[in-house]
């Protein structure tokens, strides 16, 4: 595939007539290289699949699930289950996602595969009616509540603003985790993707509130726990009314997978995606930069090897 036509093939992607056409603010240098196959992999974008399967493709040109999890360890899986929505509202993310991500970690040897979090509706009926409950249960993992405060230890945060915060035990105590966030709008910091998606492991949001969202969000990236990989779910994404959405027609098919082990180059590549379905400056998410001046990733995608796929 041709550099410049990577992007636009959304237009022709399976259900890409939901879109109703690009916005017309297209980034033809988002993937302007190709992986070098002698070189490591940074960033891996996939186009045009199923979750499971754009996720199979993404994992394997990162060297495969045992590059990342071992036998033995325990891992954890944290998506966006914030709201009591159906998957079909892209409010939360994708329970086939998840559920292919549980399968792998446990054919990779973990002795078990824990998914949670704090979230904003009712944990159980989010739980519920996102589907991932049931599809992680049926993959073989495990559901843990988020919304109780006796699962979160005070940790120190090497931050701006936010120099501590109780994290759950489950990241605290796993070997290795994965950061699974869905792509969409949001009225506060216009989008939440993978950086915004660790608010989810933290208990009191509210200082964030309170003190400086932007940089709060950024800070709690600066965890000593980092992510293993950052897996962002574009297979739906909220366009507008985020991050709950009013209605399904809040959400739009577009079949993509980003995934790399740098929040914030994952972040800054799915912004410029997302600018080919509603337009979306990435400097109004202002939390991304905040996070690359704390030097947690980089904004400047092509200093990275990208793999662009076509399913």
């Amino acid at each position: 595939m041709r550099r410049k036509d990577f992007l636009k093939t959304i237009a022709v992607t399976g259900a890409a007539a939901t879109v109703g056409g690009l916005s017309g603010n297209e980034d033809v240098n988002l993937f302007a290289q190709d992986a070098k196959k002698e070189e490591k992999c940074d960033l891996v974008a996939v186009l045009g699949g199923e979750p499971d399967v754009m996720f199979q493709r993404a994992i394997a040109e990162l060297g495969g699930m045992e590059k990342y999890v071992k036998k033995g360890q325990k891992v954890v899986i944290k998506p966006n289950v914030a709201w009591d929505r159906v998957p079909e509202s892209a409010a939360n993310t994708n329970p086939i996602l998840v559920a292919e991500m549980v399968k792998q970690c446990l054919a990779a040897g973990a002795s078990e595969v824990v998914v949670f979090d704090h979230t904003c509706d009712d944990w159980l009926k989010a739980y519920k009616t996102s589907g991932i409950e049931d599809a992680v249960i049926a993959a073989g993992g495990k559901m843990l509540p988020g919304n109780d405060e006796s699962y979160y230890k005070e940790v120190a945060i090497p931050g701006n603003k936010l120099t501590s915060a109780k994290i759950h035990s489950a990241i605290l105590d796993c070997d290795v985790w994965f950061n699974v966030p869905v792509l969409k709008t949001h009225g506060g910091t216009k989008m939440t993707i993978a950086l915004k998606n660790l608010m989810g492991i933290v208990w009191d949001r509210q200082i964030f509130h309170r003190t400086d969202l932007p940089q709060c969000i950024a800070d709690s990236c600066a965890l000593h726990k980092k992510p293993i990989l950052n897996v962002v779910d574009a297979y739906r994404v909220m366009k507008s009314n985020g991050p709950k959405g009013q209605s399904l027609e809040d959400a739009t098919v577009t079949k993509a997978l980003f995934v790399s082990p740098d929040i914030v180059a994952v972040d800054t590549a799915a912004v410029k995606f997302f600018n080919q379905v509603v337009e979306m400056p990435l400097s109004d998410v202002t939390h991304i930069e905040k996070a690359a001046d704390l030097k947690l990733g980089t904004m400047n995608l092509e200093s990275l090897n990208i793999k662009r796929i076509q399913i």
